[in-house]
């Protein structure tokens, strides 16, 4: 099972702008191009990242059970509950008492929770078994050992 867990509960979305500095141009993730103007605009990473702010967490994942989606152990994820979950969102689920990420699957009214690793099972729910989509994930931050 694919766990959340660092931060003790979810963490509130917070409603304060968050500004940086956003340069212009792309950064090439293969071969060097050659620099570009390297003027920069404000942007709200708030704004960026939370549409709902009041129905907004902050969830920190744990685990290996996502990386073939770019969800990585100790990433943020940023879970918006006031989005109607959809076939193939990535949700955050409440499993018996306890929260997981995966891959929401609908199919015929029935569901399964899907594990992006294929070396994780995917969750059907059995007979009995609580299930509840608790929120969509809209992104994640990515945090590097620097």
């Amino acid at each position: 099972m694919y766990s959340l867990q660092s931060f003790d509960t979810p963490i509130l979305a917070s409603t304060i702008p968050l500004e940086v500095s956003l340069v212009r141009g792309h950064v090439q993730a293969g071969f060097p191009s050659p620099a570009e103007d390297l003027g920069a605009q404000r942007i709200d990473l708030a704004q960026l990242l939370i549409k709902h702010s009041q129905a907004t967490y902050f969830l920190r994942a744990s685990g290996h059970s996502m990386t073939e989606v770019g969800i990585f152990d100790g990433d943020i994820l940023v879970v918006d509950r006031a989005i109607k979950p959809r076939n193939a969102h990535i949700v955050v689920a409440i499993v018996d008492g306890d929260f997981t990420v995966k891959v929401l699957s609908q199919r015929v009214g029935r569901i399964k929770l899907k594990s992006a690793n294929p070396t994780y099972p995917d969750i059907t729910p059995k007979d009995g078994q609580t299930i509840e989509i608790w929120g969509v994930v809209t992104s994640t931050i990515k945090q590097f050992n620097v």
